[in-house]
């Protein structure tokens, strides 16, 4: 039997080499797709692959329209115009929102409650500033002074009170010192600014045409005229500041303590219970004379059983100027103020005047003001956080912070405090007998005060929780002309009253609860987490008619978007940088580098030689016919 050719076994013999080396390759390829098919985690080609994605596969409206008009450039373009344009609308809804939400608004919510009220506390002053005994023979060479004032510049001869002290030489060295310093401190007339250059004696010039103040010097000289339009003014505000000068100088305040409450108030009531000394306090008002304040925390605190006229605070009290200081009180009755407990009575704020002869019927009603702290207000909860101490025996209102903020700047700035505000620790009141130019300095004060150059207005902030009162008054005359007999007759027999103007000797005030509703003020935030959120599914929904796992594909978007960048740049500086390596040869038989840089170039360039070596003829092949010819004739 005859044998194969050696030519075609050869043959046979190679070709399954090829064929394997062909599958391996194919396998490779496959399994490489494999891999990239089934990674972990995906990481895309480019960009272009990343975006047509997600507009395929995203559940947000309008997204597919970018890829499946990608054929009609018109569309394809008005779609990405339109898109983006709405997600641009979207974001700055989103913009007003944030914006609204950080501005923290609240909503005022209005309650009405009913309960027993507890009373609030009441302070009444007699409006008569008191010649005290321990000031008296100052305060009357200080009329003398200033009824020779008057009548050098007005010649008004002003009546003197009834003097019953006698000149002896520790009174004369007194009064010596004192008419010392009110002339350092005159009462003088000038002339208006348009009337400077005018001589005095010119026709021109008329009374009307001056304007009255007091010089104030400082410790160099430098002196400037506190001014007014009004005489009256001018003379009070000049006689109470030489008057504070005189009380500054008392050693022991407790000497101007003294309460004459039952020639001031001849008949006291509170739900039809007689009132007694448990009941009130007393303090004195430099101004105002004596006040007593009713209802405060020194006793048991009083309650409203019922509203009206008749369960409330009835009080009779005399207002008859009594050894009065003209100068200073130029009204005559009383004053009153509603207030809280634990505050001060600040008469000149919330106090109001009750007229001689007239029953004077005050019905209130309380307002409580709750405020949301933080970032929704600037108020405080108990003025720990206000950079202010309060000099006050008191809890924080915005009022106690202003005037202790003032005291405080007094005397740091002037070296002493003003006399109607407690006296800071270690500090003394201003005299000029000590401190020769505090005038001067507090009246510069008080401009820039006025002015907020000292910033009290703004260090001071408003409490988060405030009780108020509504006040309302009616008036009638009281007593009646039928009545007013026997009620002058009962009133001259218990309380000792033997005034000889009746009419104006006397007044009635009554002050008592309206009804026992009250209101509250309070404040809820406007814009919670909650409704921010609910507010901007409304917007997403709105534009884009989406939900909250549409949010969470449009940042998949953007993180791959991200790692995307991050990797190719981070394979572009690599390549960089090996190539361009100093001493590298240009010709490598090791090219592991670049196969690990950039695999897809090199794997096809691999494969093409591996293509041209299985397409080469077989080695028979390029042997001579003639070798051929013998061995097959060799073989036959």
């Amino acid at each position: 039997m005859g044998t194969a050719p050696p030519g075609g076994s050869g043959k046979a013999g190679k070709m399954p080499e090829g064929d394997k080396m062909s599958q391996c390759k194919r396998e490779e390829e496959q399994q490489q797709k494999e891999e990239e098919r089934e990674g972990l985690i995906e990481f895309y080609s480019s960009y272009q692959e990343l975006f047509q994605f997600f507009c395929s596969n995203t559940t947000i409206h309008g997204a597919i329209r970018l890829v499946c008009s990608k054929k009609n450039k018109m569309k394809t373009a008005f779609w990405s115009v339109l898109f983006f344009l709405t997600f641009g609308l979207m974001y700055w809804q989103f913009g007003i929102l944030y914006r609204e939400y950080f501005s923290y608004p609240v909503n005022l919510n209005l309650n009405l409650n009913s309960d027993r009220l507890t009373f609030p506390a009441v302070t009444l002053c007699t409006l008569n500033p008191y010649r005290y005994s321990a000031i008296r023979k100052q305060l009357d060479r200080l009329d003398q002074i200033t009824h020779q004032t008057l009548l050098d510049l007005y010649d008004y001869n002003m009546s003197l009170p009834r003097s019953d002290w006698s000149p002896v030489s520790s009174q004369r060295r007194s009064s010596r010192s004192l008419l010392h310093h009110v002339q350092r401190h005159p009462l003088r007339r000038h002339k208006r600014d348009n009337l400077v250059n005018l001589p005095e004696n010119s026709p021109s010039v008329d009374k009307n045409d001056w304007k009255i103040g007091f010089v104030l010097c400082s410790e160099n000289n430098d002196c400037f005229h506190q001014t007014y339009s009004s005489g009256v003014d001018a003379v009070r505000e000049w006689y109470s500041f030489h008057y504070i000068n005189i009380l500054a100088q008392v050693p022991d305040a407790k000497a101007l303590d003294e309460s004459d409450f039952e020639n001031f108030i001849y008949a006291c009531r509170f739900n039809e219970a007689t009132c007694d000394k448990a009941n009130y306090t007393h303090f004195h008002h430099p101004l105002y004379g004596n006040c007593y304040t009713f209802n405060d925390n020194s006793s048991s605190l009083w309650t409203s059983s019922l509203p009206g006229i008749n369960n409330g605070l009835s009080l009779v009290v005399r207002t008859e100027q009594n050894d009065f200081i003209p100068l200073l009180s130029t009204v005559t009755g009383a004053r009153v103020m509603v207030h809280d407990q634990n505050e001060p009575a600040f008469m000149d704020d919330g106090g109001f005047n009750v007229r001689p002869g007239i029953e004077t019927s005050i019905s209130m009603r309380k307002e409580m003001t709750l405020r949301l702290g933080g970032s929704y207000s600037d108020c405080t909860e108990d003025g720990s956080d206000v950079p202010v101490q309060n000099l006050y025996s008191s809890r924080y209102t915005e009022q106690v912070c202003i005037r202790s903020c003032f005291q405080l700047n007094m005397v740091q700035r002037c070296g002493c405090a003003y006399y109607f505000y407690p006296l800071p620790e270690g500090a003394e009141y201003c005299d000029y007998t000590k401190h020769k130019a505090w005038g001067y300095c507090y009246y510069k004060l008080l401009a820039e005060f006025k002015a907020d150059v000292l910033g009290c207005f703004h260090k001071c902030r408003k409490p988060c929780k405030m009780t108020e009162y509504q006040l309302s008054a009616g008036y009638s005359r009281w007593p009646s002309a039928v009545s007013e007999d026997w009620v002058f007759y009962m009133l001259s027999q218990q309380n000792k009253y033997n005034i000889t103007s009746k009419r104006n000797g006397v007044a009635k005030v009554n002050i008592f609860f309206e009804e026992w509703n009250y209101k509250t003020n309070g404040e809820s935030p406007a814009f919670t987490v909650v409704t921010l959120l609910s507010q901007l599914g409304n917007q997403w929904s709105l534009w884009f008619g989406s939900s909250v796992l549409s949010v969470m594909e449009l940042a998949e978007l953007v993180l791959d978007f991200i790692a995307i960048t991050f990797i190719l740049t981070f394979r572009w500086c690599r390549s960089r940088q090996k190539l361009s390596a100093p001493g590298a040869p240009p010709n490598t038989q090791d090219n592991s580098a670049f196969q690990d840089e950039a695999p897809a170039l090199s794997a096809p360039h691999r494969f093409t030689v591996e293509a041209v070596v299985t397409t080469l003829p077989p080695y028979n092949s390029l042997e001579p016919r003639g070798l051929s010819r013998d061995g097959e004739g060799g073989h036959e």
